[in-house]
């Protein structure tokens, strides 16, 4: 697939190529001689503002998280990620283009059991704030619940919302939620040389009474988002994860930070569900 990236506004192109079973989700720069590889993994993740960035080897890539939500929420767990560039493309600021074109493409499944991570003991990071906790489940699975506050005067407002994450689910409750952004940080981004190429179709502008130039595809929208955001950063754990986990206006680096915790705590095992 071909776009290009909203923070440097360059062209760029991905392709998923399969992988062998047990290798993960690998990030491959072509543009490198030879190509560099980084692996979608929470210990590869640099801090910067806004998006999930991986680095390793000199080499980084930046806005990870909607693939990574992609292929997790159809269930995939081995794939390489070419991208000749340092930064994925926006498409149209969901993953929606990138679960059509893998569900085009074909998922095959693999001759090994998925590794998963269970979750055994609640686990909390951030502050009153600001937080993300993992508690443990019942009847397996991944489920997420998110809660977006930008006060009563805002045209976000508050949201929530509560979902197992399956295949079908993902498809049709997150892969086509956008990204979103208030006018006066777009504003702020735009003073400083950032996003010069998107315009307010390529993603959700909020002013005062709403999206600018632009409407919301779904009912809360912006919330669908943010869950999208979280199974995303919670993939960098590289294996399944069965937990219900509970997010308050979390971001990118509280969502690593609690993903690098489970890892640390927990052990991984093999799953009952083939790998693909």
């Amino acid at each position: 697939m071909t776009g290009f990236g909203y923070w440097s506004g360059r062209d760029v192109q991905v392709e998923l190529r399969p992988a062998p079973p047990h290798s993960g989700i690998s990030f491959v720069r072509g543009d490198f001689s030879p190509p560099r590889r980084i692996a979608s993994s929470a210990a590869r993740r640099i801090e910067v503002p806004r998006r999930t960035t991986l680095a390793e080897g000199g080499a980084q890539v930046e806005m990870v998280e909607h693939v990574l939500a992609a292929l997790y929420g159809l269930g995939i767990d081995n794939c390489e990620v070419w991208v000749d560039g340092s930064e994925l493309p926006g498409l149209d600021g969901s993953c929606q283009p990138l679960v059509e074109a893998i569900v085009a493409a074909g998922i095959v499944q693999q001759p090994a059991l998925q590794r998963r991570l269970v979750v055994t003991d609640t686990t909390r990071v951030g502050d009153d704030e600001t937080w993300i906790e993992a508690q443990p489940v019942r009847g397996g699975g991944l489920t997420i619940k998110y809660r977006l506050d930008y006060g009563s005067d805002s045209a976000i407002g508050r949201q929530t919302i509560e979902l197992k994450i399956t295949p079908s689910t993902f498809r049709s409750e997150l892969a086509a939620a956008r990204t979103f952004i208030l006018a006066e940080e777009a504003q702020w981004l735009r003073e400083r040389g950032l996003g010069q190429r998107v315009t307010n179709q390529d993603l959700l502008v909020f002013g005062p009474e709403g999206p600018i130039d632009n409407a919301v595809r779904m009912e809360n929208e912006c919330v669908r988002h943010k869950a999208l955001d979280l199974v995303g950063d919670l993939a960098l754990a590289g294996c399944e994860l069965v937990g219900y986990f509970v997010a308050h206006r979390s971001g990118h680096r509280l969502n690593a930070e609690l993903v690098k915790i489970l890892l640390r705590e927990g052990q991984i095992e093999e799953g009952l569900r083939k790998s693909a």
